[in-house]
């Protein structure tokens, strides 16, 4: 099954970095943020990959043009100019990179790879988020439903810390516990191909013209995701993620 990566906003809350790169090439650990998003996926099976491009989208080629050499040993012979890569880490991945438009919403983006996705189910994430979510356990979820599309429900973490108090006496603290508010959508979605009907053109915006109306319609299901999820659209979430990360304790590294 085919992993659809919504990879081409601006990324301006997190101006800091994404003036020079694009939000999914953002490092965590001194890997993109994308490596991460794609290793999760990978280690439940899920090997090919269709990465919508747009801002700054030629820097997202450029690390997959160079990641087979820049994870290898190299032997260059310059008499020849002969170069030989061996050893060191590499992925069994086919990623697709494809240019969908600068200023292409989200559902025009999906909407322009219908061609590679030949009518197929798929699944779809986003370009800037990390989860422990269970893969194979949203996709169980989804084919059970048997609707139109499924998306992960999430609860996001508070941006402040909580307190409880008895009095003038604190019974409780918690410093920046799970959001207790409700749940949204955290990514990590499984679609049929039904949603293209929903997509008109570069315009289309994912969540207003395909998820509302397949809740409207009953045909948008949930996979409940209590555990670990974190997006990254600020710098003090890209460090709360570099700190798990350095921390030996990142909680989306579900692989080994």
């Amino acid at each position: 099954m085919k992993v659809v990566v919504l990879a081409g906003g601006l990324g301006t809350r997190l101006a800091e970095e994404t003036e020079v790169k694009p939000k999914p090439m953002v490092e965590i650990g001194g890997r993109p943020i994308l490596w991460h998003i794609l290793k999760h996926y990978a280690h439940y099976g899920f090997k090919e990959f269709i990465i919508a491009l747009g801002y700054k989208g030629e820097a997202i080629k450029r690390y997959f043009l160079d990641f087979r050499a820049l994870g290898k040993h190299l032997t260059v012979d310059l008499a020849t100019g002969n170069i030989d890569t061996h050893g060191g880490d590499t992925e069994d991945w086919k990623v697709h990179l494809i240019d969908t438009g600068d200023a292409t919403q989200t559902g025009g983006r999906l909407k322009r790879l219908a061609p590679y996705l030949r009518g197929e189910r798929f699944m779809l994430t986003y370009g800037d988020g990390v989860s422990n979510v269970d893969l194979p356990a949203l996709l169980a979820c989804h084919a059970r439903h048997g609707l139109t599309a499924t998306i992960s429900a999430v609860r996001p973490p508070a941006r402040f810390g909580g307190i409880s108090f008895d009095g003038d006496r604190v019974v409780d603290f918690s410093e920046k516990p799970q959001s207790g508010e409700g749940w949204i959508n955290g990514g990590f979605m499984v679609f049929e191909p039904a949603v293209f009907e929903l997509l008109e053109g570069d315009a289309s915006v994912l969540e207003t013209d395909a998820l509302e109306r397949l809740a409207e319609r009953r045909q948008l299901g949930v996979h409940k995701h209590a555990d670990f999820w974190q997006c990254m659209d600020t710098l003090r979430e890209k460090r709360l993620l570099e700190g798990l990360w350095q921390s030996g304790k990142a909680p989306w590294k579900v692989w080994s």
